[in-house]
């Protein structure tokens, strides 16, 4: 019992770190265009991550659960899954790279379980859905950022400048909830999947082959909670890449990118696909920024995040087979 508490603390922590690191996602775009102050932006978003549990069925959670085949998952897998991902996520933290806590998570599952196993205990289909996303989730927050600049500059660009900023000031209130209410829950529920993983290894849970477990409503109250006191913590060296560096943007670019990476995160979540809420509202801002001039986004800054991407999976899944390998070697139960 006391290993299982170890993990699930391990597990939280997690959760808390990926709202740390990832508050830049929520809140960029609001301190960007100083439509809130650093401070009232993350209160803001850390509520919303909280309550969106609201709002969303446990697909993801489930999902996560069992993309490790139950009879191979442990305590020391999940456990050497979990500070393969802490440690990349600090390291990326360290070095201002938004990169994907969501995709080293995985990265950090898959690694020990293979190590462990072999990829025939991987849920194929989850880590090919997964990848698929990892290209379609920015693409579609960068094509949806852009029609709805688009549409906004057609409906108000002939009214001025002072009052179409009043009034997407205040709109850009509504689109910063929405994409952390996104946020939440897609993000708070990768944690519940690993502590439900951790619960079916240990027997304190039970599901058949194939099928998603039930998620204890602890468990959801329990994620939503650490990582909304992650974001409300916040990550200021990451806020900085993804609000000044990528583009410049105003409360209306801030508007578009925040409601389209909302609408990819919905989407996301209601199929059931744990995304990159990071690579998601960067293609946003992206494709919200290029529209009044190509030039204005910074496609450099925008290479380093996107290689950032590409190593996310690789680096999590290598630290957590060196830690999953270590442990072994150590004596830990497998």
């Amino acid at each position: 019992m006391e290993a299982l508490i170890a993990i699930i603390v391990l597990a939280l922590v997690f959760d808390f770190i990926n709202g740390f690191h990832d508050a830049a996602n929520s809140i960029a775009t609001v301190v960007s265009t100083r439509v809130l102050s650093p401070r009232f932006a993350v209160a803001w978003a850390a509520f919303f991550n909280f309550v969106a549990f609201l709002f969303f069925e446990t697909k993801v959670a489930g999902n996560i659960a069992k993309g490790v085949d139950p009879s191979a998952a442990s305590l020391t897998l999940v456990g050497a899954g979990l500070v393969g991902a802490i440690l990349w996520d600090l390291l990326t933290w360290w070095w201002a790279l938004p990169t994907s806590s969501s995709h080293a998570l995985l990265g950090g599952l898959a690694g020990a379980a293979v190590v462990k196993a072999g990829f025939g205990v991987l849920d194929s289909q989850l880590f090919i859905k997964t990848g698929i996303f990892i290209v379609l989730a920015p693409v579609m927050g960068m094509v949806i950022g852009a029609v709805l600049m688009r549409i906004v500059m057609q409906l108000f660009g002939r009214r001025a400048p002072s009052s179409i900023d009043r009034n997407f000031r205040r709109a850009q209130l509504v689109s910063a909830a929405l994409y952390s209410i996104g946020h939440g829950g897609n993000d708070a529920q990768k944690t519940a999947g690993i502590i439900v993983a951790a619960l079916l290894a240990t027997g304190h849970l039970s599901t058949q082959a194939g099928v998603a477990p039930h998620v204890p409503l602890w468990v959801i109250l329990s994620c939503h909670a650490a990582m909304g006191l992650g974001t409300l913590s916040g990550g200021w060296r990451i806020v900085r890449t993804m609000g000044m560096r990528i583009t410049k943007l105003a409360p209306v670019g801030g508007f578009c990118a925040e409601t389209s990476g909302a609408i990819t995160l919905f989407m996301a979540t209601e199929l059931g696909v744990p995304v990159s809420t990071t690579q998601t509202i960067t293609g946003s801002i992206m494709g919200a920024g290029s529209v009044r001039k190509f030039s204005a986004v910074r496609w450099g800054v925008a290479g380093r995040i996107i290689w950032a991407w590409v190593l996310t999976i690789p680096g999590s899944a290598l630290l957590s087979a060196l830690t999953y390998w270590a442990a072994v070697k150590l004596g830990v139960a497998p």
